[in-house]
């Protein structure tokens, strides 16, 4: 109402605007369509939701499909992509035929893998709204491959496992033929039941100290071959690249077939074939009315006392590697810090547990009797491949193979393009 000259006129509804003056109307959220109402369909329309978005979820049966995050719709496959552009699939595999049939109305629909660069771009902008980094895997040719990798079975174990399981297979048997199967033909004893413990306490320390030499063994091949290369920017041979990329999980199976040696050697003196042993042997000097004097052998007392204390030792710097392996405490450590731990104290680890070994066997190299049906003992043969590595390493940490090696990785390069060398010359 309004007043003209003392009367008062009845105006007419207008429509107004109840936004404040200078502000735009605010958008209307992009609809987005989930197919599939499990928990991963359930947990993505949540998220959108949050972010600003609309949901609405595709669905088979759309009026029993269990409680849906609050403010979003369900309907049927077809409705829910006619209502959105773009389209979340998120039902198991093996639903995946209903796709075919809903051909007419998926077409100019956008999908989270695709060959179209708008696609991708439209993915992108959403999910960087969600707060989640954006990694480009190529075509629509990789969907499989990433659809497949969730459901991979320990992929970066598999090749340490297939190490570990085939060292473990061939020292097992090749000590059953040395130990067991000897004693029965030459010396016609039975002592089958060392399969169990004693033959494992050996095999186990074997496999443990080749697993961790190879650890350490591909970082050793690429420095000689960056030195042979004279440059770093060529890339390793396939096989030293997933070699170097599993060395992690080689060093913690060898930590845990570590671990088993302790407990078995823990165990040794609880085992009947030893009980029976050290009794038999003090009835024996209580009938015979007979003590056995002690021989003080030095060498002998600082061989077995240093055997000890190495593996000792060496235990103890196994765990420490094992440890700062975890991400919540390599996570702690800044980078030289860690490369010291992880390369510095693992090499004296590895050098201490050969020395282990040598100490083991350092008087029974030159025995016959050492070599049954002239095979070494397995001991022996496990000392092969850590002492290349830290031969290896004694190598490279030559003043001038470092010196050069070290250049080539600050990106020193022997052969520098021509280019490169004419800009040199004119400054």
């Amino acid at each position: 109402m309004r007043v003209v000259n003392g009367t008062s006129e009845m105006l007419k509804p207008e429509s107004v605007s109840l936004h404040p003056l200078g502000a735009a109307a605010a958008p209307v959220p992009e609809m987005l369509c989930i197919f599939g109402t499990g928990d991963l369909g359930r947990s993505l329309g949540l998220r959108l939701l949050q972010s600003g978005y609309r949901v609405v979820y595709g669905s088979r049966r759309p009026h029993s499909c269990g409680p849906l995050p609050q403010g979003s719709q369900v309907m049927s496959h077809e409705a829910a992509a006619q209502s959105a552009s773009l389209i979340f699939i998120c039902v198991h595999r093996e639903h995946y035929g209903f796709l075919e049939t809903m051909a007419p109305h998926l077409a100019g629909k956008v999908y989270l893998c695709g060959n179209s660069a708008e696609a991708k771009r439209a993915v992108a902008e959403m999910s960087t709204k969600l707060g989640l980094t954006v990694l480009d895997k190529g075509s629509l040719s990789a969907a499989g491959e990433l659809e497949d990798f969730p459901l991979q079975l320990f992929p970066e174990w598999r090749l340490p496992l297939r190490v570990a399981v085939g060292l473990t297979a061939f020292f097992f048997f090749y000590l059953v033929i040395r130990d067991v199967v000897y004693g029965y033909v030459e010396q016609d004893k039975d002592i089958s039941y060392r399969i169990m413990v004693s033959l494992a306490n050996k095999v186990f320390p074997i496999v443990s100290l080749i697993m961790l030499a190879l650890c350490y063994l591909p970082g050793g091949i690429a420095a000689f071959l960056q030195l042979y290369r004279g440059t770093k920017y060529r890339r390793f041979p396939d096989w030293l690249d997933r070699w170097m990329l599993c060395r992690k999980q080689m060093g913690l199976i060898a930590l845990g077939l570590a671990f088993l040696h302790v407990i078995h050697t823990f165990m040794t003196p609880t085992r009947y074939s030893v009980r029976h042993k050290l009794i038999t042997l003090v009835v024996d000097e209580m009938k015979n009315n007979k003590t056995t004097p002690f021989y003080f052998d030095n060498t002998e007392a600082w061989g077995q006392d240093s055997f000890y204390a190495l593996g000792i030792l060496g235990f103890f710097l196994y765990v420490l590697l094992g440890l700062t392996s975890l991400p919540s405490v390599g996570g702690s450590l800044s980078w030289r810090e860690f490369n010291f731990i992880q390369s510095k104290l693992g090499h004296l680890t590895l050098f201490i547990c050969t020395a282990h070994g040598y100490i083991y066997g350092w008087n029974k190299f030159l025995r016959p009797s050492t070599y049954k049906w002239y095979t070494p003992p397995g001991y022996m043969l496990c000392l092969i491949v850590p002492s290349v590595v830290l031969v290896l390493k004694a190598l490279v940490l030559l003043p001038c193979v470092d010196r050069t090696l070290t250049r080539i990785r600050q990106g020193w390069e022997r052969n520098q393009p021509t280019e490169e060398i004419g800009k040199v010359t004119n400054l």
